[in-house]
């Protein structure tokens, strides 16, 4: 399980202020509250049609997470562990704890980090996962091969001493070979959102998966090219208490690819007479 975090180790508040995380609201009050947390590239907007949907039995709080949407960028590199904090002090300020929390891609990942988590499970009741992503995937040839290319190219500047050392690396970044290494991901992001994405998608949450308690519901879409049947395959092994609804010829973003049976499915798990 992620260790504890002591009680002199609290958040600091200068990595990326929680008044910085833009969110939109959706239904009443009095209803039960869910945390939507949408998946990289993404944002609230992406989510806000399953959001107005949900909102008619649930207090549905959608955030933007760091440089998405309407949230701006951190001024330096936020990993896993950065987001969860954050996240956790958004439900601490704005929610009603526990929160049920609908987590998409790698909103999933900060989810299944969180729930396994002797600091943040108690903030989530029960968790429902849309192609997630955390557990690690299958390799190919290509894939190794993108790798020691890139220590290769980094190699010469690593042992320099600052400023030299990123200044070198900084013009490696930018050289073309550099850009075709990377993912389209990648690509589309600017700077200081790279380094994010590189920690984030090296973030893996295999080991300690086994440690979620709460009720577990896992979408997933047959045709889903980004989250493959063996990450998921995996996730049904290691998660206790844990069901899988798959959409037929859905693909990543199966709330948008089957909205109603997506609903469905959640209004199921969560016992929802719609």
């Amino acid at each position: 399980m992620v260790s504890e975090r002591s009680e002199a180790n609290q958040r600091d508040e200068s990595m990326y202020p929680v008044d910085n995380i833009a969110y939109q609201r959706f239904g009443l009050d009095h209803n039960p509250p869910l945390l939507i947390l949408h998946g990289w590239g993404s944002s609230a907007t992406l989510m806000a049609g399953l959001a107005t949907t949900l909102g008619e039995h649930f207090n549905v709080f959608c955030i933007d997470l760091p440089g998405h949407g309407k949230s701006p960028a951190p001024r330096k590199s936020m990993g896993i562990p950065e987001h969860a904090d954050l996240v956790a002090e958004f439900i601490r300020r704005h929610m009603q704890e526990p929160v049920i929390v609908v987590g998409h891609s790698n909103g999933g990942r900060i989810s299944l980090y969180m729930a396994a988590s002797k600091v943040y499970a108690s903030l989530f009741s029960q968790l429902v996962l849309i192609s997630p992503s955390g557990i690690k995937p299958k390799r190919g040839l290509i894939y190794y091969i993108k790798v020691s290319t890139a220590k290769l190219l980094k190699a010469p500047f690593v042992k320099l001493p600052e400023p030299l050392r990123s200044a070198g690396l900084r013009w490696v970044r930018g050289t073309f070979l550099w850009q075709l290494l990377g993912s389209s991901d990648y690509k589309a992001a600017t700077g200081v959102m790279r380094e994010v994405f590189t920690e984030t998608v090296s973030f893996f949450v295999d080991d300690v998966v086994q440690d979620i308690g709460q009720r577990t519901l896992l979408i997933w879409g047959s045709d889903d090219t980004a989250i493959s049947r063996h990450q998921i395959n995996r996730l049904m092994e290691y998660v206790p208490e844990i069901q899988l609804v798959e959409l037929e010829g859905a693909g990543h973003y199966g709330f948008l690819d089957q909205p109603g049976e997506t609903v469905k499915s959640i209004y199921d798990f969560l016992a929802v007479e719609a």
